[in-house]
Protein backbone atom coordinates (compact mmCIF):
# COMPACT_ATOMS: atom_id res chain seq x y z
CA UNK A 1 0.00 0.00 0.00
CA UNK A 2 2.68 2.10 0.75
CA UNK A 3 4.18 1.85 -3.17
CA UNK A 4 0.58 2.52 -4.46
CA UNK A 5 0.28 6.13 -2.51
CA UNK A 6 3.77 6.73 -3.56
CA UNK A 7 3.01 6.04 -7.31
CA UNK A 8 -0.15 7.87 -6.82
CA UNK A 9 1.39 11.03 -5.57
CA UNK A 10 3.88 10.93 -8.48
CA UNK A 11 1.86 13.17 -11.55
CA UNK A 12 1.20 16.00 -8.09
CA UNK A 13 4.69 15.77 -6.92
CA UNK A 14 5.88 16.52 -10.65
CA UNK A 15 3.61 18.89 -11.77
CA UNK A 16 4.40 20.93 -8.75
CA UNK A 17 8.41 20.43 -9.12
CA UNK A 18 8.29 21.66 -13.20
CA UNK A 19 6.02 24.28 -11.84
CA UNK A 20 8.93 25.87 -9.06
CA UNK A 21 11.91 24.95 -11.48
CA UNK A 22 10.51 27.05 -14.12
CA UNK A 23 9.50 30.13 -12.06
CA UNK A 24 13.37 29.57 -10.37
CA UNK A 25 14.68 30.05 -13.92
CA UNK A 26 12.25 32.85 -14.56
CA UNK A 27 13.25 34.77 -11.44
CA UNK A 28 17.20 34.03 -12.25
CA UNK A 29 16.97 35.40 -15.95
CA UNK A 30 15.01 38.40 -14.34
CA UNK A 31 17.86 39.02 -12.48
CA UNK A 32 20.72 38.81 -15.01
CA UNK A 33 18.97 41.36 -16.86
CA UNK A 34 19.80 44.19 -13.78
CA UNK A 35 23.08 42.69 -14.23
CA UNK A 36 22.35 41.14 -9.94
CA UNK A 37 25.50 38.61 -9.30
CA UNK A 38 25.11 35.40 -10.67
CA UNK A 39 23.57 32.19 -8.69
CA UNK A 40 23.80 29.08 -9.22
CA UNK A 41 20.86 28.43 -11.44
CA UNK A 42 22.14 30.67 -13.83
CA UNK A 43 23.89 28.49 -15.98
CA UNK A 44 21.54 25.36 -16.47
CA UNK A 45 18.99 25.08 -18.84
CA UNK A 46 15.86 23.21 -18.46
CA UNK A 47 15.96 19.97 -18.72
CA UNK A 48 13.15 19.39 -20.75
CA UNK A 49 14.53 22.40 -23.76
CA UNK A 50 17.72 19.58 -23.85
CA UNK A 51 18.46 17.34 -26.90
CA UNK A 52 20.86 15.52 -25.24
CA UNK A 53 21.78 15.11 -20.86
CA UNK A 54 25.59 16.14 -20.40
CA UNK A 55 27.45 14.65 -17.59
CA UNK A 56 27.09 18.57 -15.82
CA UNK A 57 23.30 18.49 -16.10
CA UNK A 58 21.26 18.23 -12.53
CA UNK A 59 19.46 14.94 -14.48
CA UNK A 60 22.89 13.35 -15.32
CA UNK A 61 24.18 13.66 -11.59
CA UNK A 62 21.03 12.51 -9.93
CA UNK A 63 20.36 9.43 -12.06
CA UNK A 64 23.93 8.55 -11.67
CA UNK A 65 24.11 9.18 -7.72
CA UNK A 66 20.38 7.09 -7.81
CA UNK A 67 22.46 4.06 -9.47
CA UNK A 68 25.16 3.41 -7.50
CA UNK A 69 23.18 3.67 -4.21
CA UNK A 70 20.98 1.10 -5.06
CA UNK A 71 23.20 -0.96 -7.22
CA UNK A 72 21.52 -0.68 -10.44
CA UNK A 73 23.31 -1.64 -13.86
CA UNK A 74 21.55 -0.53 -17.12
CA UNK A 75 23.88 -2.52 -19.77
CA UNK A 76 27.05 0.00 -19.45
CA UNK A 77 30.47 -2.29 -19.85
CA UNK A 78 31.81 -1.42 -17.09
CA UNK A 79 28.64 -2.01 -15.02
CA UNK A 80 29.35 1.71 -14.38
CA UNK A 81 26.88 5.32 -15.11
CA UNK A 82 29.57 7.56 -15.67
CA UNK A 83 32.06 9.14 -18.16
CA UNK A 84 31.66 12.71 -19.82
CA UNK A 85 29.85 11.04 -22.94
CA UNK A 86 26.74 13.29 -23.40
CA UNK A 87 23.76 11.03 -23.94
CA UNK A 88 20.27 10.84 -25.92
CA UNK A 89 17.69 11.29 -23.79
CA UNK A 90 16.20 8.00 -25.48
CA UNK A 91 19.26 6.83 -23.95
CA UNK A 92 18.78 7.95 -20.50
CA UNK A 93 15.73 7.17 -20.23
CA UNK A 94 16.49 3.49 -20.56
CA UNK A 95 18.89 3.89 -17.86
CA UNK A 96 16.14 6.03 -16.03
CA UNK A 97 13.67 3.19 -16.16
CA UNK A 98 16.09 0.27 -14.77
CA UNK A 99 15.96 2.55 -11.54
CA UNK A 100 12.47 2.94 -11.31
CA UNK A 101 12.53 -1.10 -11.92
CA UNK A 102 15.04 -1.58 -9.39
CA UNK A 103 13.82 1.08 -6.63
CA UNK A 104 10.37 -0.77 -7.10
CA UNK A 105 11.33 -3.53 -6.15
CA UNK A 106 13.27 -2.61 -3.11
CA UNK A 107 10.43 -0.57 -2.11
CA UNK A 108 7.84 -3.73 -2.87
CA UNK A 109 10.01 -5.52 -0.23
CA UNK A 110 10.46 -2.85 2.18
CA UNK A 111 10.16 0.75 1.52
CA UNK A 112 12.48 1.22 4.31
CA UNK A 113 15.26 0.17 2.30
CA UNK A 114 14.98 3.51 -0.20
CA UNK A 115 15.33 6.88 1.03
CA UNK A 116 12.32 9.63 0.87
CA UNK A 117 14.53 12.33 -0.72
CA UNK A 118 15.54 9.72 -3.62
CA UNK A 119 11.85 8.76 -4.57
CA UNK A 120 11.44 12.60 -4.41
CA UNK A 121 14.38 13.17 -6.86
CA UNK A 122 13.31 9.76 -8.79
CA UNK A 123 9.45 11.08 -9.22
CA UNK A 124 10.90 14.69 -10.58
CA UNK A 125 13.37 12.08 -13.25
CA UNK A 126 9.66 10.50 -14.13
CA UNK A 127 8.21 13.71 -14.95
CA UNK A 128 10.46 15.41 -17.05
CA UNK A 129 11.09 12.00 -19.26
CA UNK A 130 7.44 11.19 -19.42
CA UNK A 131 7.54 10.86 -22.99
CA UNK A 132 10.58 9.20 -23.65
CA UNK A 133 9.79 6.54 -20.80
CA UNK A 134 6.32 6.43 -22.89
CA UNK A 135 7.68 5.34 -25.99
CA UNK A 136 10.35 2.66 -24.29
CA UNK A 137 7.41 1.00 -22.93
CA UNK A 138 5.92 0.68 -26.57
CA UNK A 139 8.39 -0.70 -27.77
CA UNK A 140 9.15 -3.56 -24.88
CA UNK A 141 5.60 -4.65 -25.41
CA UNK A 142 6.06 -4.94 -29.04
CA UNK A 143 9.56 -7.12 -28.59
CA UNK A 144 6.97 -8.91 -26.00
CA UNK A 145 4.35 -9.44 -28.78
CA UNK A 146 6.76 -10.89 -30.87
CA UNK A 147 8.94 -12.98 -28.38
CA UNK A 148 5.09 -14.34 -27.38
CA UNK A 149 4.34 -14.89 -31.18
CA UNK A 150 4.29 -18.25 -32.73
CA UNK A 151 7.13 -18.40 -34.89
CA UNK A 152 9.64 -20.86 -35.09
CA UNK A 153 12.38 -21.36 -32.59
CA UNK A 154 15.81 -22.12 -34.61
CA UNK A 155 17.24 -25.94 -33.55
CA UNK A 156 20.27 -25.56 -31.62
CA UNK A 157 23.18 -27.78 -30.39
CA UNK A 158 25.90 -26.50 -28.09
CA UNK A 159 28.83 -29.43 -27.55
CA UNK A 160 29.98 -29.58 -24.41
CA UNK A 161 33.55 -31.73 -23.22
CA UNK A 162 34.84 -33.20 -20.26
CA UNK A 163 38.64 -34.38 -20.33
CA UNK A 164 40.23 -36.45 -17.00
CA UNK A 165 43.18 -37.74 -16.01
CA UNK A 166 43.71 -39.97 -13.38
CA UNK A 167 46.78 -41.12 -11.72
CA UNK A 168 46.01 -43.73 -8.79
CA UNK A 169 48.20 -46.05 -6.45
CA UNK A 170 46.10 -48.65 -4.37
CA UNK A 171 47.88 -50.55 -1.36
CA UNK A 172 46.68 -52.79 1.64
CA UNK A 173 48.32 -55.69 1.63
CA UNK A 174 46.27 -58.71 0.93
CA UNK A 175 43.22 -59.22 -2.00
CA UNK A 176 39.62 -59.10 -0.30
CA UNK A 177 39.00 -62.32 -1.27
CA UNK A 178 40.44 -65.11 0.99
CA UNK A 179 42.87 -66.17 -2.23
CA UNK A 180 46.00 -64.98 0.08
CA UNK A 181 47.19 -62.67 -3.07
CA UNK A 182 48.86 -59.48 -2.53
CA UNK A 183 47.76 -56.15 -3.38
CA UNK A 184 49.07 -54.87 -6.85
CA UNK A 185 50.42 -51.05 -5.97
CA UNK A 186 51.70 -50.05 -9.23
CA UNK A 187 50.94 -46.60 -10.22
CA UNK A 188 48.46 -46.00 -13.03
CA UNK A 189 47.86 -43.19 -15.17
CA UNK A 190 44.36 -43.30 -17.39
CA UNK A 191 42.22 -40.80 -18.97
CA UNK A 192 38.63 -40.52 -20.22
CA UNK A 193 36.97 -38.20 -23.11
CA UNK A 194 33.75 -37.30 -23.02
CA UNK A 195 31.53 -35.17 -26.06
CA UNK A 196 28.63 -34.44 -25.39
CA UNK A 197 25.84 -32.69 -27.72
CA UNK A 198 22.44 -31.02 -26.32
CA UNK A 199 20.25 -29.79 -29.09
CA UNK A 200 16.75 -28.57 -28.70
CA UNK A 201 14.31 -28.37 -31.11
CA UNK A 202 11.75 -25.96 -29.66
CA UNK A 203 13.86 -24.03 -26.81
CA UNK A 204 12.31 -25.92 -23.94
CA UNK A 205 13.12 -29.62 -25.07
CA UNK A 206 16.76 -31.59 -25.19
CA UNK A 207 18.09 -34.35 -27.14
CA UNK A 208 21.18 -35.64 -25.37
CA UNK A 209 24.03 -37.45 -27.08
CA UNK A 210 27.26 -38.54 -24.90
CA UNK A 211 30.23 -40.09 -26.90
CA UNK A 212 32.61 -41.64 -24.30
CA UNK A 213 36.20 -42.88 -24.74
CA UNK A 214 37.87 -44.38 -21.84
CA UNK A 215 40.70 -46.28 -20.54
CA UNK A 216 40.49 -46.20 -16.60
CA UNK A 217 41.68 -49.32 -15.33
CA UNK A 218 39.48 -50.85 -12.43
CA UNK A 219 40.81 -51.22 -9.40
CA UNK A 220 38.18 -52.86 -8.11
CA UNK A 221 39.48 -56.13 -9.49
CA UNK A 222 42.79 -55.37 -8.27
CA UNK A 223 41.86 -55.77 -4.73
CA UNK A 224 38.96 -57.91 -5.51
CA UNK A 225 36.56 -55.50 -3.84
CA UNK A 226 33.48 -53.33 -5.28
CA UNK A 227 33.50 -51.44 -2.27
CA UNK A 228 37.26 -49.90 -4.11
CA UNK A 229 35.73 -48.84 -6.87
CA UNK A 230 36.30 -44.95 -8.18
CA UNK A 231 33.63 -42.96 -9.33
CA UNK A 232 35.92 -42.39 -12.24
CA UNK A 233 36.22 -46.00 -13.81
CA UNK A 234 35.37 -47.37 -17.38
CA UNK A 235 37.21 -48.72 -20.08
CA UNK A 236 36.89 -48.81 -23.91
CA UNK A 237 39.83 -49.07 -25.19
CA UNK A 238 39.84 -45.33 -25.46
CA UNK A 239 37.41 -45.94 -28.49
CA UNK A 240 34.55 -43.68 -28.73
CA UNK A 241 31.38 -45.38 -27.71
CA UNK A 242 27.82 -44.21 -27.25
CA UNK A 243 26.94 -43.86 -23.32
CA UNK A 244 23.71 -41.62 -23.61
CA UNK A 245 20.88 -41.33 -25.62
CA UNK A 246 18.46 -39.09 -24.01
CA UNK A 247 14.94 -36.98 -25.16
CA UNK A 248 13.62 -34.70 -22.26
CA UNK A 249 10.44 -32.76 -23.21
CA UNK A 250 7.68 -30.51 -21.26
CA UNK A 251 4.23 -31.38 -20.85
CA UNK A 252 2.47 -27.92 -19.80
CA UNK A 253 4.19 -25.70 -16.77
CA UNK A 254 4.53 -28.35 -14.14
CA UNK A 255 5.55 -31.64 -16.01
CA UNK A 256 8.89 -33.21 -17.72
CA UNK A 257 8.95 -36.40 -19.89
CA UNK A 258 12.30 -38.32 -20.12
CA UNK A 259 13.20 -40.63 -22.38
CA UNK A 260 16.36 -43.04 -22.63
CA UNK A 261 17.34 -44.86 -25.14
CA UNK A 262 21.12 -45.74 -24.26
CA UNK A 263 22.64 -45.26 -20.39
CA UNK A 264 19.91 -44.57 -18.71
CA UNK A 265 19.78 -44.66 -14.90
CA UNK A 266 16.79 -44.11 -11.82
CA UNK A 267 18.50 -41.28 -11.24
CA UNK A 268 18.34 -39.28 -13.84
CA UNK A 269 14.67 -38.63 -13.27
CA UNK A 270 15.13 -37.37 -9.62
CA UNK A 271 17.58 -35.57 -7.17
CA UNK A 272 20.03 -37.65 -5.14
CA UNK A 273 20.37 -34.73 -2.96
CA UNK A 274 24.19 -35.10 -2.28
CA UNK A 275 24.98 -32.29 -4.71
CA UNK A 276 28.90 -31.53 -4.47
CA UNK A 277 29.33 -35.51 -4.20
CA UNK A 278 27.78 -36.76 -7.43
CA UNK A 279 29.49 -36.04 -10.40
CA UNK A 280 32.20 -38.31 -11.33
CA UNK A 281 34.40 -35.86 -13.10
CA UNK A 282 34.04 -32.84 -10.21
CA UNK A 283 32.24 -34.94 -7.29
CA UNK A 284 33.63 -37.25 -5.20
CA UNK A 285 36.70 -39.68 -6.42
CA UNK A 286 34.75 -43.14 -4.97
CA UNK A 287 31.39 -44.32 -6.98
CA UNK A 288 30.14 -45.19 -3.09
CA UNK A 289 30.08 -41.22 -1.76
CA UNK A 290 28.33 -40.65 -4.74
CA UNK A 291 24.37 -40.82 -4.01
CA UNK A 292 22.63 -43.84 -2.19
CA UNK A 293 23.46 -46.71 -3.34
CA UNK A 294 19.56 -47.95 -4.07
CA UNK A 295 19.95 -45.65 -7.10
CA UNK A 296 21.80 -47.73 -8.89
CA UNK A 297 19.35 -50.64 -8.97
CA UNK A 298 18.82 -50.57 -12.37
CA UNK A 299 19.88 -49.07 -16.26
CA UNK A 300 19.58 -48.92 -19.46
CA UNK A 301 16.12 -47.95 -21.76
CA UNK A 302 13.28 -46.65 -20.20
CA UNK A 303 11.00 -43.95 -19.70
CA UNK A 304 10.38 -41.37 -16.86
CA UNK A 305 8.52 -38.15 -15.30
CA UNK A 306 9.15 -35.23 -12.81
CA UNK A 307 6.01 -33.36 -11.64
CA UNK A 308 6.46 -30.27 -9.93
CA UNK A 309 3.66 -29.72 -7.57
CA UNK A 310 5.30 -26.99 -6.65
CA UNK A 311 8.22 -24.75 -5.97
CA UNK A 312 9.06 -26.99 -2.85
CA UNK A 313 7.11 -30.61 -3.40
CA UNK A 314 7.95 -32.68 -6.80
CA UNK A 315 7.40 -36.27 -7.50
CA UNK A 316 9.81 -38.64 -9.74
CA UNK A 317 8.31 -41.27 -11.96
CA UNK A 318 10.71 -43.68 -14.16
CA UNK A 319 11.40 -47.49 -15.29
CA UNK A 320 14.94 -48.51 -17.02
CA UNK A 321 15.75 -52.05 -18.30
CA UNK A 322 18.80 -53.86 -19.55
CA UNK A 323 18.58 -55.00 -22.76
CA UNK A 324 15.32 -54.13 -23.65
CA UNK A 325 15.85 -53.83 -27.40
CA UNK A 326 16.59 -57.74 -27.45
CA UNK A 327 14.05 -59.35 -29.03
CA UNK A 328 14.37 -62.47 -27.01
CA UNK A 329 14.40 -60.32 -23.91
CA UNK A 330 12.12 -57.14 -24.43
CA UNK A 331 10.87 -55.62 -20.83
CA UNK A 332 9.15 -58.53 -20.08
CA UNK A 333 12.07 -60.74 -19.00
CA UNK A 334 14.74 -57.70 -18.77
CA UNK A 335 16.46 -56.60 -15.77
CA UNK A 336 14.47 -53.36 -14.72
CA UNK A 337 14.39 -51.36 -12.09
CA UNK A 338 11.27 -49.01 -11.18
CA UNK A 339 11.54 -45.75 -8.82
CA UNK A 340 9.22 -42.95 -7.40
CA UNK A 341 10.91 -40.42 -5.16
CA UNK A 342 8.95 -37.62 -3.57
CA UNK A 343 11.29 -34.40 -2.84
CA UNK A 344 10.05 -31.93 -0.48
CA UNK A 345 12.35 -28.32 -0.02
CA UNK A 346 10.51 -27.01 3.35
CA UNK A 347 13.01 -24.11 3.32
CA UNK A 348 15.96 -23.19 0.86
CA UNK A 349 18.35 -24.86 2.95
CA UNK A 350 16.84 -27.70 3.38
CA UNK A 351 15.53 -31.14 0.77
CA UNK A 352 14.67 -33.88 1.97
CA UNK A 353 13.56 -37.26 -0.36
CA UNK A 354 12.04 -40.14 0.21
CA UNK A 355 12.75 -43.31 -2.31
CA UNK A 356 10.71 -46.24 -3.38
CA UNK A 357 12.46 -48.88 -5.87
CA UNK A 358 11.16 -52.07 -7.03
CA UNK A 359 13.72 -53.95 -8.78
CA UNK A 360 14.55 -57.28 -10.72
CA UNK A 361 17.75 -58.80 -10.92
CA UNK A 362 18.97 -55.57 -10.76
CA UNK A 363 20.68 -55.90 -7.20
CA UNK A 364 24.34 -55.35 -8.33
CA UNK A 365 25.63 -51.56 -7.59
CA UNK A 366 29.06 -51.88 -7.69
CA UNK A 367 29.44 -50.51 -4.35
CA UNK A 368 29.05 -52.84 -1.41
CA UNK A 369 29.81 -56.28 -0.32
CA UNK A 370 30.01 -59.33 -2.94
CA UNK A 371 27.23 -60.43 -0.60
CA UNK A 372 24.86 -57.21 -0.57
CA UNK A 373 25.06 -57.39 -4.35
CA UNK A 374 24.62 -61.19 -4.68
CA UNK A 375 22.78 -62.50 -1.55
CA UNK A 376 22.02 -65.91 -2.87
CA UNK A 377 25.80 -66.65 -3.94
CA UNK A 378 24.43 -66.96 -7.88
CA UNK A 379 21.92 -69.82 -7.42
CA UNK A 380 18.61 -67.40 -8.17
CA UNK A 381 18.15 -66.19 -11.12
CA UNK A 382 14.47 -64.28 -10.18
CA UNK A 383 15.48 -62.02 -7.31
CA UNK A 384 12.54 -59.18 -6.64
CA UNK A 385 13.51 -56.56 -4.40
CA UNK A 386 12.19 -53.69 -2.98
CA UNK A 387 13.94 -50.52 -1.40
CA UNK A 388 13.76 -47.68 0.58
CA UNK A 389 15.87 -44.68 0.47
CA UNK A 390 15.89 -41.79 2.56
CA UNK A 391 18.39 -38.46 1.56
CA UNK A 392 18.15 -35.30 2.60
CA UNK A 393 20.96 -32.27 2.10
CA UNK A 394 21.21 -29.14 4.38
CA UNK A 395 23.17 -25.64 3.75
CA UNK A 396 24.61 -25.01 7.21
CA UNK A 397 25.78 -21.74 5.57
CA UNK A 398 27.64 -20.11 2.19
CA UNK A 399 30.42 -22.31 2.88
CA UNK A 400 29.08 -25.65 4.56
CA UNK A 401 26.61 -28.80 3.21
CA UNK A 402 25.91 -31.64 5.20
CA UNK A 403 24.32 -34.49 3.21
CA UNK A 404 23.63 -38.07 3.79
CA UNK A 405 21.07 -41.05 3.31
CA UNK A 406 20.24 -44.66 4.29
CA UNK A 407 19.47 -47.44 2.63
CA UNK A 408 17.17 -50.87 2.96
CA UNK A 409 16.75 -53.51 0.45
CA UNK A 410 14.35 -56.27 1.12
CA UNK A 411 15.26 -59.12 -1.50
CA UNK A 412 13.38 -62.55 -2.45
CA UNK A 413 14.57 -65.11 -4.55
CA UNK A 414 11.62 -66.39 -6.16
CA UNK A 415 12.92 -69.37 -7.70
CA UNK A 416 14.14 -70.89 -5.02
CA UNK A 417 12.97 -73.25 -2.23
CA UNK A 418 10.72 -71.46 0.17
CA UNK A 419 11.44 -67.67 -1.19
CA UNK A 420 14.29 -67.00 0.87
CA UNK A 421 14.36 -63.67 2.28
CA UNK A 422 17.78 -61.28 1.90
CA UNK A 423 17.55 -58.10 3.53
CA UNK A 424 20.87 -55.06 2.79
CA UNK A 425 21.34 -51.96 4.53
CA UNK A 426 23.69 -49.07 3.84
CA UNK A 427 24.32 -45.33 4.81
CA UNK A 428 26.50 -42.56 4.71
CA UNK A 429 27.39 -39.00 5.50
CA UNK A 430 28.90 -36.49 3.51
CA UNK A 431 30.12 -32.70 4.37
CA UNK A 432 31.63 -29.98 1.39
CA UNK A 433 33.31 -27.22 2.68
CA UNK A 434 32.12 -24.76 -0.47
CA UNK A 435 34.93 -22.02 -1.67
CA UNK A 436 37.64 -23.67 0.69
CA UNK A 437 40.92 -21.66 -0.81
CA UNK A 438 39.59 -20.49 -3.69
CA UNK A 439 35.90 -19.45 -5.36
CA UNK A 440 34.77 -22.54 -6.56
CA UNK A 441 36.93 -25.09 -5.47
CA UNK A 442 35.24 -27.70 -2.22
CA UNK A 443 37.06 -30.19 -0.12
CA UNK A 444 34.94 -33.02 0.58
CA UNK A 445 34.82 -35.67 3.45
CA UNK A 446 32.52 -38.87 2.96
CA UNK A 447 31.71 -41.38 6.29
CA UNK A 448 29.62 -44.43 5.90
CA UNK A 449 28.91 -48.10 5.64
CA UNK A 450 28.31 -49.70 1.90
CA UNK A 451 25.52 -52.10 1.16
CA UNK A 452 26.03 -54.56 3.58
CA UNK A 453 23.58 -58.06 3.77
CA UNK A 454 22.18 -57.72 7.18
CA UNK A 455 20.31 -61.10 7.56
CA UNK A 456 19.31 -63.93 5.44
CA UNK A 457 17.07 -67.02 5.12
CA UNK A 458 19.80 -68.38 2.13
CA UNK A 459 22.40 -70.58 3.28
CA UNK A 460 25.59 -71.73 2.16
CA UNK A 461 27.33 -74.80 3.54
CA UNK A 462 25.11 -74.44 6.71
CA UNK A 463 26.01 -70.88 6.69
CA UNK A 464 23.46 -68.16 7.14
CA UNK A 465 25.04 -66.09 3.58
CA UNK A 466 25.25 -63.07 5.70
CA UNK A 467 27.95 -60.17 6.52
CA UNK A 468 29.38 -60.71 9.69
CA UNK A 469 31.22 -57.62 10.47
CA UNK A 470 31.08 -54.12 9.62
CA UNK A 471 33.37 -52.19 6.60
CA UNK A 472 33.79 -48.29 7.01
CA UNK A 473 34.14 -45.93 3.89
CA UNK A 474 36.31 -42.73 4.75
CA UNK A 475 36.88 -40.72 2.43
CA UNK A 476 38.63 -37.27 1.68
CA UNK A 477 38.84 -35.35 -1.08
CA UNK A 478 39.50 -31.39 -2.29
CA UNK A 479 38.86 -30.49 -5.87
CA UNK A 480 41.33 -27.17 -6.88
CA UNK A 481 39.45 -24.87 -9.13
CA UNK A 482 42.18 -23.44 -11.00
CA UNK A 483 39.94 -21.66 -13.70
CA UNK A 484 36.92 -22.02 -15.08
CA UNK A 485 38.33 -24.90 -17.46
CA UNK A 486 40.70 -27.02 -15.48
CA UNK A 487 39.96 -28.34 -11.82
CA UNK A 488 42.65 -30.90 -9.95
CA UNK A 489 41.47 -32.79 -7.12
CA UNK A 490 43.77 -34.82 -5.41
CA UNK A 491 42.00 -37.55 -2.93
CA UNK A 492 42.42 -40.63 -0.74
CA UNK A 493 40.09 -43.36 -0.11
CA UNK A 494 40.49 -46.00 2.86
CA UNK A 495 38.02 -49.18 3.24
CA UNK A 496 38.44 -50.76 6.97
CA UNK A 497 37.21 -54.53 6.95
CA UNK A 498 36.89 -54.75 2.94
CA UNK A 499 34.11 -57.37 2.54
CA UNK A 500 32.53 -56.42 6.06
CA UNK A 501 35.35 -58.80 7.07
CA UNK A 502 37.57 -58.13 9.92
CA UNK A 503 39.57 -60.55 8.62
CA UNK A 504 40.72 -58.35 5.40
CA UNK A 505 43.51 -55.72 5.70
CA UNK A 506 42.74 -52.42 5.17
CA UNK A 507 42.40 -50.99 1.67
CA UNK A 508 44.27 -47.18 0.58
CA UNK A 509 43.50 -45.65 -2.51
CA UNK A 510 45.08 -42.42 -3.33
CA UNK A 511 44.67 -40.51 -6.68
CA UNK A 512 44.92 -37.01 -8.37
CA UNK A 513 41.99 -36.77 -10.86
CA UNK A 514 42.32 -33.60 -13.69
CA UNK A 515 39.80 -32.66 -15.24
CA UNK A 516 39.37 -30.14 -18.30
CA UNK A 517 35.66 -28.93 -19.23
CA UNK A 518 34.72 -27.12 -22.24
Amino acid sequence: MKKQSQLKNVWNVCHLSVLAFTTTLSLASKVFANEAPPTPFTKINAVSELAEIQSTDWAFQSLKSLMERYGVVAGHPDNTFGGNRAMTRDEFAASLAATMNRINELTSADANQVYQKDLETLKRLQAEFTKELEVLQKRLDSVETRINSTEPFSTTTKLEGEVLFAVSGVGGGEKADDSGETIDSNLTLSSRARLTFNTSFTGKDRLKVRLQASNLPRIDDATETDMARLAFQSNSDNQFELSVLEYRFPIGEQAVVYLEAEGGDLDDFTDTLNPFFSGSGRGSISRFAQRNPIHRQGGGAGVGLVYDFSDSISLSLGYVADDADDPEVGFGEAEYGAIAQLNLEPSESLKVGFTYIHSYNSLETGTGSRRANDPFDDESDAIIADSFGLQSTFDVNDGLTISGWAGFTHATAIDLPNDPVANIFNWAITLALVDLGSENSVGGIAIGQPPKVTSNDFEVANQVYADEDTSFHLEAFYRFQIDEYIAITPGLLIITNPEHDRQNDTIYIGTIRTTFSF
